[in-house]
């Protein structure tokens, strides 16, 4: 090897060195963010089990049929419920959201049945992407939203457990993913076309994480996720999408939950009921 040669490689082997040794000075603060993140995840969960069980404890009472929701915050309150139904011996029946629920359910052998055979729910438990001021709720991140808000719809008692970063004064605030709407597969260009024409923003086709392709829901649907622009009046909103040809459901619940139970950072519970008109 020259001298010249070996004179670049010296430098270039310097660099490297140099780079090492900058990464581990900063190792401490990698590990600290890492922790920080880490309690953070830990007080989202220990919220979404305090709100679950709240609302378990609130709501459920002997000999009812309980409407289970989908999503992370709803293993809380059937991992409660199914504590319940051992410790007091209740007779409680199950209907639930999704295939998450359905499985749910069944793993901690508690009683499965459907619509058909209870089209009346005594009380429905669900989370919430968002939350606003109003109960107004944007629902469906993960790709349930037209069986819950059936089930929801079929209850006397509609109730929101969620954790303390859902709660915003308004939707958009915390939720930064859109609004889910459900549609026919063959309309989703149509349909996301329009949406955006008529309340702007744009609404994007939601694509599969672990597969080729679109998600694709229970009922053999897409997804589209409507990030819109600014707050709008939900309940005409949300009517007048539901008439767009194609579109089988949104993800605005408006009007439709009586309570919401919030777990907070400070291992309290808060509760909140619909403004009074």
């Amino acid at each position: 090897m020259t001298l010249q040669r070996w004179g670049s490689f010296s430098k270039l082997a310097a660099g490297f060195v140099f780079l090492a040794s900058r990464r581990l000075a900063l190792l401490p603060n990698y590990k600290h963010v890492c922790a920080f993140s880490q309690c953070a995840a830990n007080m989202a969960e220990e919220a979404k089990k305090l709100a679950a069980y709240a609302a378990v404890d609130n709501h459920v009472q002997n000999n009812q049929v309980v409407g289970v929701g989908s999503g992370s915050t709803i293993v809380y309150a059937v991992d409660r419920l199914a504590e319940r139904v051992r410790q007091e011996k209740l007779n409680i029946v199950c209907v639930p959201t999704s295939f998450q629920a359905r499985q749910l359910i069944l793993q901690h052998g508690l009683t499965l049945s459907d619509l058909d055979r209870h089209p009346e729910l005594d009380v429905a438990i669900d989370g919430a992407d968002e939350v606003d001021g109003d109960l107004t709720l944007i629902k469906g991140g993960g790709g349930c939203l037209t069986q819950e808000k059936i089930v929801a719809g079929c209850a006397k008692h509609f109730v929101v457990i969620a954790d303390y970063r859902k709660d915003s004064k308004a939707l958009g605030q915390q939720w930064k993913k859109g609004v889910p709407i459900e549609v026919i597969p063959m309309a989703y260009v149509p349909v996301s076309r329009m949406v955006a024409k008529r309340f702007g923003g744009e609404a994007n086709l939601r694509m599969a994480v672990n597969k080729a392709g679109p998600v694709v829901t229970d009922n053999s649907n897409f997804i589209l996720d409507w990030k819109f622009e600014h707050a709008q009046n939900w309940k005409e909103v949300n009517t007048a999408i539901k008439m767009i040809p194609g579109v089988v459901e949104t993800g605005l619940f408006v009007g439709m939950a009586e309570r919401a139970y919030f777990g907070m950072e400070d291992g309290s519970v808060q509760i909140r009921d619909p403004p009074v008109n």
